[in-house]
């Protein structure tokens, strides 16, 4: 493995420098497929052994400082790109992402990649609490909710503030998105199901009991009821307590027949 410097702090990002983290985001890269192109590389920690992958592989970098040292340290194969990703066009054919984001610009960045339409698989290292958050750990938050019907979150690891240069003041995050084969709701139906999930959260009301009566009116009301009270929920369940299974479930009965459709559906029971 080679060694990297610790370069400077520009533009918000922290370096990765440690080695077992390294090999373990290379590790969940080499089981995704197609090109693969890298947001922020950076000092090229995870680019240089990414190139081991025998894929294309392209390395989009904003500090034109690191992408002169990165043209000079990577095989001529690999593609170094000097830009911003907020503002990058993505390949239009399919391919993985892989990133250790910064951690000021981590929000932006990933409402850009699910907004993004070809890419199939995303390998990130973001702060813990939001790798936490996004994969569901401890209930969904309104915006793993609002994209899960077309994606699968899961978080692969902590990652120590000790593994950068310099050191954050908290731990990051590994985890992983994958865009479902076959969505849960139909894509044409992404804003009327996000406008649902939005007004479910913020929705008035102690538990989704009382939620879904002031959410849902006519006879979806009724319905949406008897499709709770079968979930077998424990307590009163909350928004955050829904699975990505019983969100589009629950979108298809107080929406009508149009969200009806989307593909195989099973709540968690």
């Amino acid at each position: 493995m080679p060694t990297y410097h610790s370069g400077r702090h520009e533009l918000g990002q922290n370096f990765l420098t440690d080695r077992r983290t390294v090999t373990a985001v290379v590790d969940l890269v080499a089981r995704t497929e197609g090109p693969i192109l890298e947001i922020g590389a950076g000092d090229g920690a995870l680019t240089l052994p990414l190139q081991s992958l025998d894929r294309p592989l392209t390395a989009v970098e904003v500090s034109l400082r690191n992408v002169h040292r990165l043209r000079r340290r990577l095989s001529p194969e690999t593609a170094v790109v000097h830009a911003d990703f907020l503002c990058y066009r993505l390949p239009s054919t399919p391919h993985a992402l892989v990133g250790n984001l910064p951690f000021d610009q981590t929000t932006a960045m990933l409402r850009r990649i699910l907004h993004a339409e070809r890419w199939t698989s995303a390998v990130l290292l973001v702060q813990w609490e939001v790798a936490r958050r996004r994969a569901a750990v401890g209930g969904a938050t309104m915006m793993t909710a609002q994209w899960w019907p077309w994606y699968e979150f899961e978080l692969a690891a902590r990652v120590p503030a000790s593994a950068f240069t310099p050191s954050p003041g908290v731990d990051g995050g590994l985890f992983t998105i994958t865009r479902r084969p076959v969505p849960l709701v139909e894509p044409r139906l992404r804003s009327r199901y996000r406008d649902f999930v939005h007004a479910v959260f913020t929705g008035r009301g102690h538990g989704l009991h009382q939620i879904l009566a002031r959410v849902v009116s006519g006879p979806e009301r009724a319905a949406a009821r008897r499709w709770l009270a079968g979930q077998g929920f424990r307590g009163v369940p909350l928004p955050r307590d829904l699975s990505a299974a019983q969100w589009a479930e629950l979108f298809a009965i107080v929406d009508g027949p149009s969200a009806r459709g989307g593909g195989k559906r099973g709540g968690r029971r």
